[in-house]
Order: structure tokens, then sequence, then C-alpha cells
């Protein structure tokens, strides 16, 4: 079975599945503990890591090919249960970007009636998101997971919502998950969760240029690292000035 049928399999035998689009370059632990915290908090079936052919507010596109960012994403969820590889956001035949309300408009219409499709992404994702394509329609059509940085408040997640949403407490939260309801001007309601206080500040450029100074991190899974070692990637970055 090739991976674009595992991935229908996938979809049409889980009822939760939550989309983790992102460049993958590298897939890193950060990327690991944000999708076990989601996971265990929303009890979803699936995490689906979807590496993104052609970012449209990336213009100079990632260092990694996405063959082998790719390759370095199913070795880094490789054997962990709930985790799945989707080549939802492969590149384009046209070379056109890749546009998350599009992927995630062409996964809902895979899963059942009853399914829940959910968006999951880490802070630095959600503070750029009014400038995604169509931003204010992606809360309602997967409701959005967001891994918070520690203290970080209530206004400072409003202030990255797209231009005519908003956010209200819906309801008491846990240590592990708050619940907000976003609205639009038509009256639209969808959930947004929160995973609060999580002590990830990984940086994929960060590790990067560790691997391009000393040949290693202590921040990717083992199987990841070897595979950059033994194909050489990052080994040719500009240096700093």
């Amino acid at each position: 079975m090739d991976q674009n049928a595992q991935q229908s399999a996938q979809s049409e035998t889980s009822h939760h599945v939550a989309f983790f689009g992102g460049s993958f370059d590298p897939p890193h632990l950060g990327h690991l503990a944000i999708a076990r915290a989601a996971q265990a908090a929303l009890a979803l079936d699936t995490v689906l890591f979807a590496p993104v052919g052609a970012q449209p507010l990336k213009p100079l596109g990632s260092t990694a090919a996405f063959s082998h960012r790719v390759a370095m994403t199913r070795l880094a969820i490789a054997d962990a249960p709930g985790f799945a590889l989707s080549l939802a956001d492969a590149p384009q035949p046209s070379g056109a970007p890749n546009y998350t309300l599009e992927t995630l408009l062409a996964l809902r219409a895979e899963l059942p009636p009853e399914g829940e499709l959910f968006c999951l992404m880490g802070a630095d994702s959600f503070a750029s998101l009014r400038r995604w394509h169509r931003a204010a329609k992606i809360p309602f059509v997967a409701a959005l997971i967001v891994a918070s940085r520690p203290g970080e408040s209530l206004h400072d997640l409003e202030a990255a919502l797209p231009v005519g949403l908003t956010m209200e407490a819906a309801e008491r939260g846990t240590h592990e998950l708050l619940r907000y309801t976003l609205r639009n001007p038509a009256g639209e309601q969808a959930p947004f969760y929160l995973l609060p206080n999580l002590e990830i500040e990984i940086s994929a450029s960060e590790i990067r240029r560790q691997i391009q100074a000393a040949g290693q991190s202590a921040l990717l899974p083992p199987p990841v690292l070897e595979y950059i070692r033994a194909h050489g990637l990052y080994r040719d970055l500009p240096r700093p000035d």
C-alpha cells in the first residue's frame, strides 16, 4: 500500500485526527513533545505529521529537500502509536504553494461524518496565523490546538487571531488543556484548544547551526541525526557574520 492509500485508510478508521503541518527541517524532539501533549489531552486517534512542499510565507523554501524531510519525519515518528506520516501537503505539480485551508478541506472530506479534524501547531506558527491564506476560515474547518509558551496570556492569543474572530473562555480547563470558543462575524462558533505552559523552546534553525558547527544536536531523535549525517544535510549553510 502506498503512502497516500495508507493515509486514506487511516482517515477512514480514525475519528479524532489532528493535522500537524510544518517544514520539519528537521523534525525534532519539540515536535514530538507537542504531538504527544495534544494526543493525551484530546484523546486523538491519529496525529498526521505532514511536511509541507512550499510554504507561502517562506519564499526561499526549506533547507532540506522535501524527500529528505519526509524521510526524516518517517524516522522520527517510527513506532510511535497514533503518529502517522501524511503527504497531504506534498509539493503541488504546478509548483503552487501549499495552503493549509485547502489541505484541511481535503482531509475533512476523507473523514467519516462523525469524525473530528483538528489543526495542531506551535506558538510560533500561531503567531503568524492572521497572515495565512483565508485564515479566518481555518478554525471552522479544523479546531485549532495550540501549544502555548509559558506565561502566554489570553491577550497574546487574541492578538494573533485573524481579523474578525473573537475568543472567550468556554469552560473551566485543566492543567493539560484549556478550551475557548472562537466566533466569526457570521455567528459561527468553533472550539479552540490551548496546551498551556509547555516548556518547549526548540528552534529548527538553531539545530541546523549546531549540526553545521559540530555535526550533532541533542535535540534530535537519534535516527534523524543518523540520517542527516549519512546524507550530509545542513553542512553547507551560510556561515553567520
